[in-house]
Order: structure tokens, then C-alpha cells, then sequence
């Protein structure tokens, strides 16, 4: 594989992941408000939209794990949120699981990068100004799961 097509492999692996990431915030909104089963979320989603794209296996996984773990998920968040989880908009609540699960699981994507998609997330789906909130929450939930990682960033700096 040549450098140029390994890096044009790079992004579409890069871009079906945020595919994914997106899908499931819309998953996790919905089973926030109607209580419906992962399952029965992911195969209409399926069935509604173009998901070639997409990285199938991270949407099922962030889908049915963040769901599976909300609540050591918003454990993790309950040490370092203004308010409980119950008070936060629900697009605001998923975006948080997310990025808390990502942290917590997927510690091969470097913390700035699961603070950046929860960002352009937040901006997408959230409110004017969520996007500043949901930054300074993971970034206190990344102090406490990847301290090493992120005194390596500052010590970088």
C-alpha cells in the first residue's frame, strides 16, 4: 500500500467512525426520551438511512455498550458535573456517555480526539454554547481516566 492511498485509508476509516459517532448520539437521544431497545433503534436506523459509509460495527457498539453502561457511565460523569445527569438535555447527556465510554474503552484514539468529536457533536446536534459545557465536563473526565495521557500533552506543550 502506497503512503498517499494508506492515508486516503486512514480518513474514510476516519469519517465512517465519525458516521458512527453521529448515529449513535441520535440513538442514545432516542432512547433517552422513548425507552425503546437498542436493538429495535439500530435496525430502524438501518433501515431508514444510507449507512454504507458508516463504520457499522463502532455504531453497534457505541449504540448497545454506552446504552449497556449508562449507569457506570454517568457515575464517571456524577464526579465531575455542576448538576445531576437527570437535570442535562438529553443531546447534551449523549454526547456525554459517549465520549465518557470512548475514554473509558477506546483508549487507542488519543483523549483530544474524543474531546474534538464531542465538540463538533455538541455543535451540531446541541444547543448555542453546549459545545463549551460538554469540553470542560470530558476534559475533567479525562483527568481522571487518562491523567498520564494528558500530563504527557502538557508536559508537550
Amino acid at each position: 500500500m502506497t503512503d498517499h492511498s494508506y492515508q486516503r485509508e486512514l480518513q474514510r476509516t476516519y469519517a465512517a467512525k465519525r458516521k458512527a459517532r453521529r448515529f449513535a448520539v441520535q440513538g442514545l437521544y432516542e432512547w433517552k426520551l422513548s425507552g425503546n431497545p437498542s436493538h429495535e433503534i439500530e435496525a430502524r436506523t438501518r433501515a431508514e438511512n444510507a449507512m454504507h459509509k458508516v463504520d457499522l460495527n463502532y455504531y453497534h457498539e457505541l449504540l448497545s455498550q454506552v446504552i449497556a453502561e449508562h449507569d457506570s457511565l454517568d457515575a464517571l460523569l456524577n464526579d465531575v458535573l455542576d448538576r445531576n445527569t437527570e437535570q442535562l438535555d438529553a443531546v447534551e447527556l449523549a454526547i456525554l456517555r459517549l465520549g465518557t465510554y470512548e475514554l473509558r474503552e477506546h483508549i487507542e484514539i488519543p483523549y483530544r480526539v474524543v474531546l474534538d468529536e464531542a465538540i463538533e457533536l455538541a455543535k451540531h446536534f446541541g444547543g448555542a454554547d453546549s459545545h463549551k459545557y460538554i469540553n470542560g465536563v470530558l476534559d475533567k473526565v479525562a483527568s481522571q481516566l487518562r491523567a498520564a495521557e494528558k500530563a504527557q500533552a502538557v508536559a508537550e506543550k
